[in-house]
């Protein structure tokens, strides 16, 4: 059963929308939901016939000009998709962001967007972001990753942390440092980002990948990366040197919102599932969708869903208008993904022990729907934000970072 309403007091939905929208759905319940509930586990992969059939449907260049033979559509079509996919498989409606073009795709010269987005388009040319390290998360101003220009290649050497898709990607973006901050304030200064070719389920030479154990996001793997004298042609640097963290910040909203659409998606699946077991279900000879406590669990689940799937359109609005609203997109990634693991988790609740065993996919949900609060910031660096735009940086926050950044470059001087 379908519970998505098709119109909305805003009118973000038009008829191009919900016909976008139910498309997707008819394709994430026929083609997406059957593989996701047999291969999700450990060992299970996202099948290539299924990344050929998203290709069918354009789901790799939603974002990317019709000239380069995208969709050319914007940030709310996008999410629209990414939601209804990420009902079947949250993993799958992660697999679109690997493409796109990604972020660096307003960086790249038009000689290189020219070569690589048709092939993105086509499934053909998908990337893994390299970002995270063992000891850098949120704070990805503190990167220690270094590149050096010799002659006309760079070298990289470092580690990397949280690399999804890594093996199986045709390229890898590898954030690195290649200078100094030159103030406290703006430790973001110096890291530069690097478009580095690989051949599909290979690492390049100089690059080696451990897979991480994780408890969900199946269907690929995550891996910890070891750069060592990773060489990579001169022109393959996206963007000018020292400025690739503004490259990524510019694509902080629409990834937020990318998340929140997963998160919604995640939370639709579980309502949907739940709504249909209750009516199935008996207990004391009736249906549990009889008892008040079930109804008012699903209600309340409901009103949830929708009002962050109401915000999140607003947040999508926003970003296609190009305004900005970093703060916006801050708030429905918290709301959306905090409200996911409520509902999924009493979606759980009302399947009662069924819910705790493989055999219905709310579980699955449930375990996505937890990395959501962590991944693409946390729940609490959002609420960072959030607070900075409303009451300004605090003082607290300014000094931590000028001592810890006096710290390191005295670490570096003794290094040296």
């Amino acid at each position: 059963m379908n519970t998505t309403p098709t119109i909305d007091g805003k009118g973000y939905m038009t008829e191009e929308r919900i016909m976008i929208r139910d498309a997707a759905r008819d394709f994430t319940m026929n083609e997406v939901l059957p593989v996701a509930n047999q291969l999700d586990g450990p060992d299970g992969e996202i099948p290539m016939e299924l990344r050929r059939k998203m290709a069918d449907m354009g789901y790799f260049g939603i974002t990317i000009p019709e000239e380069y033979g995208g969709m050319g559509l914007g940030t709310f079509e996008y999410c629209l998709i990414c939601e209804q996919l990420a009902r079947g498989w949250m993993s799958v409606a992660s697999l679109v962001a690997r493409a796109q073009g990604g972020f660096i795709k307003n960086e790249m010269p038009e000689e290189m967007r020219r070569k690589y987005l048709p092939r993105v388009v086509r499934g053909e040319f998908l990337n893994a972001s390299a970002l995270s390290e063992p000891d850098t998360g949120s704070d990805l101003a503190s990167i220690s990753c270094r590149a050096e220009l010799v002659g006309d290649e760079w070298v990289l050497n470092g580690n990397k942390y949280w690399c999804t898709f890594a093996d199986g990607a045709d390229y890898i973006n590898v954030f690195a440092r290649t200078a100094k901050p030159t103030h406290p304030k703006k430790r973001w200064e110096g890291i530069s980002c690097f478009l580095i070719e690989k051949k599909r389920g290979e690492f390049p030479p100089g690059m080696v990948g451990q897979p991480i154990p994780k408890i969900g996001y199946f269907g690929w793997k995550t891996f910890e990366l070891a750069l060592n004298d990773l060489r990579v042609p001169r022109e393959n640097l996206i963007g000018a040197p020292g400025q690739a963290f503004l490259i990524m910040a510019k694509g902080l909203e629409t990834a937020r919102a990318h998340t929140a659409a997963r998160a919604i998606g995640l939370a639709q699946g579980a309502l949907e599932d739940a709504i249909a077991y209750a009516r199935e279900r008996k207990q004391f000879g009736m249906p549990i969708a009889e008892y008040q406590a079930i109804r008012f669990k699903i209600a309340t689940m409901a009103t949830e869903v929708e009002a962050a799937r109401q915000l999140l359109h607003y947040v999508c609005s926003a970003i296609d208008s190009g305004r900005r609203c970093d703060t916006e997109a801050s708030m429905v990634k918290l709301f959306a993904t905090e409200m996911a693991e409520r509902v999924t988790s009493e979606a759980l609740q009302i399947f009662g022990g069924a819910g705790y065993t493989k055999l219905f996919a709310v579980e699955r949900h449930w375990r996505d729907a937890r990395l959501t609060k962590i991944f693409e910031g946390t729940s609490e660096i959002q609420q960072r934000i959030i607070a900075n735009n409303l009451l300004g940086k605090s003082v607290l926050e300014d000094m931590i970072a000028s001592r810890a950044f006096e710290s390191a470059a005295g670490a570096r001087t003794e290094a040296a």
